[in-house]
């Protein structure tokens, strides 16, 4: 098997003393391949990269409606968000909505990703809570899908239990391939995570851009997910973040989200295609690299939207005294072009 190009770097002073292989496949929604770098076949997890996907159920079940989530609860539930102010007063209250509370959450507790944010509790005295988990605002929109269907919220992140039931089967529809038990493992928050052909995703992620070949219903799920990601950029990451800073230069027009251990995963949205990229050795650094040299190929930026994706595409380094000792950069064979 030929091994996956080489699409990240990393430059200490004038030598490579890093290089990081990925794989990557842009698709429209009836499976057709735009461009693909890579091995595109192999099965991946996926990671957080396919919140959106994971919070159709939410839909499916009327929990939307019944509790009236607001295109910011929405926005959350398809985020890896940093623990900001907002960020946890917005998982509070999709939870207060379905009359649950942080206790309610079984993804656990771990400090705010944003450093300010991290030290401003800090300095209140406060412990961190599950809402500042990065995925509460995602196991906030399974809760209220329990709550929706009138049974136990205990275990809901149990992979027999009917929310992670219907949150596979929603994923399933979207790619157009089975998630089988042979290839599942446990997320970083503790819900089951399903590997499936990078391939899949990106077409899953068209489909979802263009409704092509999903039920009506899921359709107009998949667009309100998205508009609401797209209009609350700030809610799926947080400051100096990749994800937020990309989808707001982008202006509506990109939906793109990280997941755990070198993946990304969105589509363009104005051109109906789905994306999804995965870095081999897992660094989000690089995987962040890939993903921002070939959205300057594919995705049309204009002049803002390309200054943003430069930014992330050719990273300079610091040490602890600040010192510049490198750069993170991708390399040629990531600056792909429709």
């Amino acid at each position: 098997m030929q091994a996956n190009p080489v699409l990240a770097r990393f430059m200490r002073g004038n030598w490579v003393e890093n290089r990081h292989r990925g794989a990557f496949c842009l698709s429209d929604a009836n499976g057709n391949i735009e461009i693909s770098m890579g091995d595109i076949d192999r099965p991946i997890f996926p990671r957080s990269a396919i919140k959106a996907m994971q919070a159709l159920p939410m839909f499916e079940t009327g929990a939307v409606g019944s509790f009236g989530l607001g295109d910011d609860a929405l926005s959350l539930a398809c985020a890896s968000h940093h623990g900001e102010a907002d960020h946890v007063a917005v998982a509070r209250k999709m939870l207060a909505a379905s009359g649950l509370s942080a206790d309610d959450l079984e993804c656990g507790a771990h400090p705010p990703s944003n450093a300010a944010a991290r030290k401003a509790l800090e300095a209140s005295g406060e412990k961190p809570s599950a809402l500042h988990n990065n995925c509460s605002g995602k196991h906030a929109g399974m809760l209220s899908v329990a709550r929706a269907l009138g049974i136990d919220t205990r275990g809901y992140i149990e992979r027999e239990h009917e929310v992670q039931k219907r949150v596979r089967k929603a994923v399933e529809t979207v790619i157009g391939e089975a998630l089988t038990e042979d290839r599942c493992g446990t997320d970083g928050c503790s819900i089951p995570t399903w590997a499936a052909p990078l391939h899949s995703f990106a077409t899953g992620f068209a489909r979802m851009a263009t409704g092509v070949g999903l039920p009506e219903d899921m359709a107009g799920a998949a667009q309100r997910l998205f508009d609401a990601a797209t209009a609350h950029p700030h809610l799926i990451a947080g400051t100096d973040t990749f994800d937020t800073d990309a989808m707001t230069a982008f202006k509506g027009r990109l939906m793109v989200k990280i997941g755990a251990d070198g993946v990304f995963c969105g589509a363009i949205r104005d051109k109906g295609l789905g994306f999804a990229l995965k870095c081999d050795d897992g660094s989000l650094p690089a995987a962040t690299a890939m993903i921002a040299a070939i959205l300057q190929g594919i995705a049309d930026p204009e002049d803002g939207a390309l200054a943003t994706l430069k930014r992330y595409a050719q990273k300079p380094m610091t040490n602890w005294r600040g010192i510049e000792v490198g750069t993170l950069e991708a390399t040629s064979e990531a600056y792909v072009y429709l």
